[in-house]
């Protein structure tokens, strides 16, 4: 999708897809890199940030911390052997 608008107005519609169509993400592709991208982050970010709708910091030091996600434990990378000796013919 193409947009052309005021930052606010950019906000606005992210805003609306995530709110109503039920959007996890986006994967801004400016035409023009780096400039376009740093006008992204200077004006539309502050927006969301300002709303709710875009993170101040990070709650963990990992990814897994910031999706929630617990560690597997030890067991997670231990061979298991499910292969049953008794039941092996030959």
């Amino acid at each position: 999708m193409q947009f052309v608008g005021t930052y606010e107005q950019l906000a606005d519609l992210m805003q609306q897809w995530f709110e109503e169509y039920g959007c996890d993400g986006f994967n801004i592709m400016p035409p023009v890199l780096p400039g376009d991208l740093n006008e992204f982050v200077d004006h539309v970010v502050p927006i969301l940030q300002a709303r709710g709708l875009f993170r101040k910091e990070y709650t963990g030091s990992t990814l897994r911390e910031h999706l929630g996600v617990d560690r597997p434990g030890i067991s997670h990378f231990q061979k298991v052997n499910t292969l049953d000796k008794t039941s092996i013919t030959i």
